[in-house]
């Protein structure tokens, strides 16, 4: 069952070498397109996660307390990722290609850090819920998926 969580992320994180080595001509070119890539692979791995969790809230997969446990516990790991290396200035949509970040994550960097922070809550009360029974982890999604639409709301721009 590790396998299946590990897998991805070694994979994610191979590409984001790979990316941040190829990617742009001078160092800070490269710098913005490593964290960029970064990042998203944070969010592929939060999103990977939160659709095991929900698809057993949902019962279209049946519920395993270790496998919701692990989801979870990845959920959190991956939540509390240090922001400052990956949300570096000048990372914007717009001005470097790949990205969805508004202004706005530098700009209200308070009201950004408070989002993230709310995802980090949420998937903290999801490890101590997902595995305990369905009940408990269907409770802890609305916090996961709120926290989600918040900073998506305010802080990523439309696709490109």
């Amino acid at each position: 069952m590790k396998k299946l969580f590990v897998l991805p992320l070694a994979a994610s994180l191979a590409i984001t070498a790979i990316a941040g080595s190829a990617i742009g001509d001078g160092h800070a070119d490269k710098a913005l397109q490593a964290a960029i890539s970064a990042r998203q692979a944070q969010m592929k791995l939060i999103s990977f996660n939160t659709a095991l969790l929900g698809d057993m809230a949902k019962g279209t997969v049946p519920y395993d307390s270790a496998t919701a446990s692990a989801a979870a516990s990845n959920l959190a790991a991956v939540a509390k990722l240090d922001r400052s290396i990956l949300w570096l200035e000048g990372s914007v949509q717009g001005t470097v290609d790949g990205t969805r970040a508004k202004p706005d994550i530098w700009t209200d960097a308070a009201g950004f850090d408070k989002a993230a922070q709310g995802l980090e809550t949420a998937a903290a009360a999801m490890v101590s819920a997902a595995g305990t029974d369905l009940a408990s982890l269907q409770a802890s999604m609305k916090a996961i998926g709120d926290s989600c639409g918040t900073c998506h709301k305010a802080y990523r721009g439309p696709k490109n």
